[in-house]
């Protein structure tokens, strides 16, 4: 099992997630994608233990996902089987390590793809309209119904991963993936865990950070809904 573990400006809990990370029954490899930070999470997340890949500038969830998968893929070169891939975010701290349950399912060949459903209640600041927008979107296009479809805590075959490439930009990579895979006929299923990140806030920045989140879902959802895709031309005209 790798853990990859996208971060951009993570320095005050970069390490203890890969240190939880690293406490998980067959982890044998961590590595941190270092999206373009600005402060000390790379060295931070080697310190650590984990091996990190380092883009230049920031480039996106979805674009740091692949380069962690891609590194996976090179280090495994010469095995007789890939390792499954556990994606976390950098934020989960201490909490990383009861990703147990998240991991079982894929190890026993019960699942290609297992979603996170936090047990844990955390101060969501209202993201809440990104999530239904996520939410339908799934439905309309699977008939799939996701609990937490936004929930960045996934394990997966490394058929699986392959199987949803390319990654969809940025906030929209876990929505398309979730289609994409469901539309393929593989297993997906959703684990309750005990895991929490940090709370979103509601100041400018977190009011930002979920406009991003709406476009960037609402691009992943045009790309496979053409209604959705009509809809949002009508709105630029």
């Amino acid at each position: 099992m790798a853990v990859v573990i996208p971060a951009k400006d993570e320095g005050d809990r970069i390490a203890a997630t890969v240190k939880a990370a690293a406490e998980l029954p067959g982890v044998d490899l961590i590595v941190v994608v270092d999206d373009g930070s600005s402060d000390s999470t790379g060295r931070l997340a080697a310190e650590a233990g984990a091996r990190v890949v380092r883009h230049s500038r920031n480039r996106g969830k979805g674009a740091a996902m692949e380069s962690g998968a891609e590194a996976v893929r090179l280090l495994d070169e010469g095995r007789e089987e890939p390792r499954h891939l556990l994606f976390l975010d950098a934020d989960l701290a201490d909490t990383a390590r009861e990703a147990v349950p998240l991991v079982e399912p894929v190890r026993r060949g019960e699942a290609d793809m297992t979603i996170a459903t936090f047990t844990t209640t955390v101060k969501l600041g209202g993201h809440g309209f990104v999530v239904r927008l996520s939410r339908d979107g799934i439905r309309r296009a699977t008939g799939w119904e996701a609990t937490q479809p936004l929930n960045g805590q996934r394990c997966l075959t490394r058929a699986a991963f392959e199987a949803g490439l390319p990654l969809a930009a940025g906030f929209g990579v876990e929505t398309a993936l979730t289609i994409d895979l469901v539309r393929c006929g593989f297993r997906v299923l959703e684990v309750e865990v005990p895991l929490a990140h940090r709370a979103t806030g509601t100041d400018w920045k977190a009011q930002l950070h979920r406009a991003r989140q709406f476009r960037d879902v609402a691009r992943a959802l045009a790309a496979r809904e053409p209604m959705i895709a009509t809809r949002l031309a009508h709105r630029r005209r």
